[in-house]
C-alpha cells in the first residue's frame, strides 16, 4: 500500500471517530474552557505553593498529609507525596524519596523523571526529510536537494535485499564526505513474505532478529550508527482495535496479537544489537499511542498483565500529521484536551525524541502546507532543547503528484511550501 493510501485509510478512520482532531490543541482548551468546569491552571503549577491544580477536564487536585486528592476523592495509590506538579496537560508526583510519577491516561501511576529537566540532544542533524531507496536521482543530486532545503538528515527505509541497500550505501558514502546523518528505517515488522501474520512472538523475533542484522552487517561499514526499528506498527489493523482511538490507554490495543509485536521490534533491536552493540536503535509510534509505547517499556499487555522482558531503545520516534493534531498538545482517546506528548515521553523514557513523519493533511493547498510548514516549524524548533527533540523529518522529498513532496521528480521545487522551509533553515541555525 502507497504511503499517501494508508494514511488517507487512517485519516478518515480518525476523522470518523468521536472528534480526535477537532479536540486537540488549542480547540481542545478552548471547547473544556467554554463547558461548564473552571479554566485549568497554569502549565508549571506546582503544590506547594499552590494549593490546587485544575487540570483540562475541570477536576480539582490537592494534597493533604502526603497524599493526593482527586475532587475530594483521596488517591489510593499514592503516599509520602512532597510536590504535585501540572505540566504539559499531565499531572504529576514527587515522592518523598525523590521520585517522580505521572497519571495516565489508563488511570495509573507510573514512573518518571521531572517533565521539567530540559534534555541535552546532539545538534547537526535537527532538519531533515525522508526519502525512498528507489529515486532516479544520484546520492549528489539528493544531497543538493538537501542542502537547498537546509536538511542535513534524511531518513530511507530498506530491507535486506540487494536492490535495496545498494542504493542506501551508496548514500551513507555520499553523506560521510558531507556530515550529513542517514537514518535507516528497517522495514520489517508483523507479518512474514507472504503478508501472513506471524504465529507467535517468538517466529516474529527470529525473522525481525535475521533481517536487521543482514542490514546492519551491510551499513555498518559504512558509517551508519543509529537505525529505526519499525514503521507505524501499532497501527497495524492486527495490533490497533479501532483506528478511531487515539491510543493513550493499553485497552486499545489488541490483546492476542501483541505478543508479534513486541517480538517483532525486540528482534529488530537485538539483530542490530549483535552487529553494533553501540548503535543506537529507535522505535517509532505515531497518533497518541502512548498507551502502546509504555506497554513495552514494561513490559505489560493491553490486559494488564506484566512480568514481560522491558523493551528499551535508545531514541523514540513519533509521527505528527496535521489530522492527528499538535503533538505538543494532542488529543486523548475519543474525545478530550490535549497533552505534551514529547515531554511525557522525556520523563518517561528518558531518551532523545524524533519526529520521523510530518506534513500537512494531502487534500491541502499548497499555500496552506507552506504556512503549516513555517508554523510547525517554529514550534518544533523552539521545543528542541527543552524536550529533547533531535530531529524533525518531513515527509517527503519527491512528489509526482504534488501530494507530500517538497520538490518534483526533476528536484524542482514546489512552491510556496519549499520556499517556507528553505527560509527557516536559513534564519534558525541548527545549533
Amino acid at each position: 500500500m502507497t504511503k499517501r493510501r494508508r494514511f488517507l485509510g487512517q485519516m478518515a478512520a480518525i476523522a470518523g471517530g468521536q472528534v480526535l482532531v477537532a479536540l486537540s490543541g488549542a480547540g481542545a482548551d478552548e471547547a473544556f474552557a467554554t463547558s461548564n468546569v473552571a479554566a485549568p491552571s497554569v502549565d508549571g503549577t506546582v503544590i506547594p505553593s499552590a494549593t490546587s491544580i485544575v487540570d483540562r477536564l475541570g477536576n480539582v487536585w490537592t494534597t493533604r498529609n502526603g497524599f493526593v486528592y482527586k475532587n475530594g476523592v483521596k488517591d489510593k495509590d499514592s503516599y509520602n507525596v512532597s510536590l504535585l506538579l501540572w505540566y504539559g496537560g499531565m499531572i504529576y508526583q514527587r515522592g518523598t524519596g525523590g521520585q517522580f510519577y505521572v497519571m495516565t491516561w489508563a488511570n495509573r501511576w507510573l514512573p518518571c523523571r521531572d517533565p521539567r529537566t530540559p534534555m541535552s540532544v546532539p545538534s547537526g542533524a535537527f532538519y531533515g526529510i525522508n526519502g525512498h531507496y528507489d529515486y532516479a536521482l544520484t546520492p549528489q543530486q539528493i544531497i543538493a536537494a538537501l542542502q537547498a532545503l537546509g536538511c542535513t538528515s534524511y531518513r530511507v527505509g530498506c530491507v535486506a535485499v540487494d536492490a535495496q541497500l545498494k542504493p542506501v550505501i551508496a548514500l551513507a558514502d555520499a553523506f560521510r564526505q558531507v556530515g550529513f546523518t542517514l537514518l535507516p528505517l528497517l522495514n520489517y515488522g508483523l507479518r512474514d513474505g507472504h503478508g501472513n501474520l506471524y504465529a507467535s512472538e517468538h517466529d516474529a523475533y527470529i525473522a525481525n532478529r535475521a533481517g536487521a542484522a543482514a542490514v546492519a552487517k551491510a551499513l555498518a561499514p559504512h558509517g551508519i550508527t543509529m537505525y529505526e526499528c519499525g514503521n507505524e506498527l501499532t497501527r497495524d489493523r492486527a495490533i490497533i482495535l479501532d483506528s478511531r482511538q487515539a491510543g493513550t490507554g493499553p485497552h486499545d490495543f489488541n490483546n492476542t496479537n501483541w505478543p508479534i509485536l513486541r517480538g517483532a521490534i525486540q528482534g529488530m533491536i537485538d539483530g542490530v544489537k549483535s552487529v553494533q552493540p553501540s548503535a543506537k536503535c529507535a522505535v517509532n509510534f505515531t497518533v497518541a499511542d502512548i498507551g502502546a509505547s509504555d506497554l513495552l517499556w514494561d513490559g505489560e499487555q493491553p490486559d494488564g498483565s506484566g512480568g514481560y522482558r522491558k523493551m528499551r531503545w535508545d531514541i523514540t520516534t513519533w509521527h505528527n500529521y496535521q489530522p492527528y493534531g499538535d503533538i505538543f498538545a494532542i488529543g486523548i482517546d475519543g474525545a478530550g484536551p490535549g497533552f505534551n506528548l514529547p515531554a511525557y515521553c522525556k520523563a518517561r523514557y528518558g531518551v532523545p525524541f524524533m519526529i520521523t513523519e510530518w506534513n500537512a493533511a494531502p487534500e491541502e493547498s499548497e499555500q496552506f502546507r507552506a504556512d503549516y510548514v513555517k508554523q510547525k516549524l517554529q514550534r518544533f524548533y523552539a521545543a528542541r532543547k527543552n524536550e529533547g527533540i533531535q530531529a524533525v523529518m518531513y515527509y517527503d522529498l519527491i512528489s509526482g503528484d504534488q501530494t507530500f513532496g517538497i520538490v518534483m521528480n526533476d528536484l524542482a521545487p514546489i512552491d510556496p511550501t519549499h520556499t517556507a522551509f528553505s527560509a527557516f533553515t536559513a534564519s534558525n541555525a541548527d545549533l
